[in-house]
């Protein structure tokens, strides 16, 4: 079983390998900015002149790029804390106090972070938007990407630094100082929200935001930078865990009768549901312009259910729903690691730790939807 460190962005066993650029943190800690006061910049002792900035890339706003309206927009927020990676400066907030970590990141601000877990994600995000805009030029049903953090807006500057420096589009801040930011979620509609705080997920969670808990494996598999691939599990992410509450009360014997005399019936909606009808929408722009064959968004079902036994009630109420998943697998209980090194997906989301932790071995990015009945038996065990 895959050990796990809980400092910041969790790493999945072994030593993590070093990328290309300098790995730090920025501290996106739920505790960091709680009760402290409004900080002066003058006081934190910064001498010296802030270097220049290398390698800025020439922003196209004016060119024809626009930003969509969040209400028409797919808004994907993301925590700084898992766009990059984020230990070595967390270390100097927990060791040193907040004072000096401030005045850390200030001294280092010219150095980018390196990539964190949700980097190759987002730049997927950003590939599909080049394909939509090439299409749909005065469209605003595009990815919006919002960096959401806790830091102090001190730090902003180091943050902006490394969007330039990898060449993203990001031009959403969100940085609360501490303050919860589920509030700010909901005020830009937002469709997912990925974070290494396991708490502030399951807050969103029981807001309606679509948001899972992301990992650092110990090993990357290299995925498509021209399509985007999404992976689902099923029950309690997709679907409710309805049919998960009979398997885990009454084993698999009861679980499959239940399927059948059901299979006519929907199955309720999961948290990420809203999520995946999200990515069908954009798919379905493509469709409408003859690249079904071709298209940038692909979507899979992965799930531990049985095809013949219990799959039917599953595809129905995809059907239902006038959702299509470009790709469903049912492995009937068989480890999903293997099946998920094969899809090489950007994000892979399931509620079953066990499940993350198997992705993760075999080099897949898992995030864990902690919802459901499975998150209390995984709080027993613990």
């Amino acid at each position: 079983m895959v050990k796990m460190s809980v400092e910041p962005v969790q790493v999945m066993s072994g030593q993590v390998k070093e990328l290309r650029v300098a790995p730090s943190s920025n501290g996106d800690s739920r505790g960091s900015w709680e009760g402290k006061e409004e900080f002066d910049g003058g006081s934190l002792g910064v001498t010296a002149k802030p270097k220049q900035v290398t390698g800025r890339r020439a922003r196209k706003v004016e060119g024809g790029v626009f930003f969509p309206k969040p209400e028409n927009a797919v808004t994907v927020a993301v925590s700084s804390r898992v766009l990059f990676r984020t230990e070595r400066e967390q270390k100097v907030f927990e060791q040193k106090g907040v004072e000096e970590y401030l005045r850390y990141q200030i001294e280092h601000e010219t150095e980018p972070f390196a990539p964190g877990p949700a980097f190759a994600f987002v730049k997927a995000l950003e590939a599909v938007n080049t394909r939509l805009r090439e299409l749909y030029p005065q469209s605003e049903e595009l990815f919006d990407i919002v960096l959401v953090t806790y830091n102090h807006a001190h730090v902003g500057i180091r943050l902006i630094n490394t969007i330039n420096h990898h060449n993203l589009f990001i031009e959403r801040f969100c940085m609360t100082g501490g303050s919860s930011p589920i509030g700010y979620l909901k005020a830009w509609h937002t469709n997912l929200y990925l974070s290494a705080d396991a708490d502030k997920v399951r807050e969103a969670l029981a807001e309606g935001i679509a948001a899972a808990t992301m990992f650092m494996p110990e090993k990357m598999t290299e995925v498509s930078e021209s399509q985007l691939r999404v992976a689902f599990d099923g029950d309690a992410v997709l679907f409710s865990d309805e049919s998960e509450r009979i398997f885990k009360a009454h084993g698999l014997d009861k679980f499959f009768e239940h399927e059948r005399e059901n299979e006519d019936t929907l199955l309720d909606h999961g948290p990420l549901k809203g999520f995946l009808e999200a990515l069908g929408k954009l798919q379905k722009k493509f469709y409408a312009k003859g690249q079904r064959l071709n298209c940038p968004i692909r979507t899979f079902l992965v799930t531990a259910r049985s095809a013949a036994s219990s799959g039917i009630r599953a595809l129905k109420t995809l059907r239902a729903w006038g959702l299509e998943i470009d790709e469903a697998l049912f492995l009937a209980g068989a480890p999903k690691g293997p099946m998920l090194e094969k899809i090489r997906p950007h994000i892979y989301f399931d509620d079953q730790m066990f499940h993350v932790e198997g992705a993760a071995e075999m080099g897949t990015i898992a995030a864990h939807v902690p919802y459901g009945v499975a998150q209390h038996q995984q709080a027993t065990k613990k």
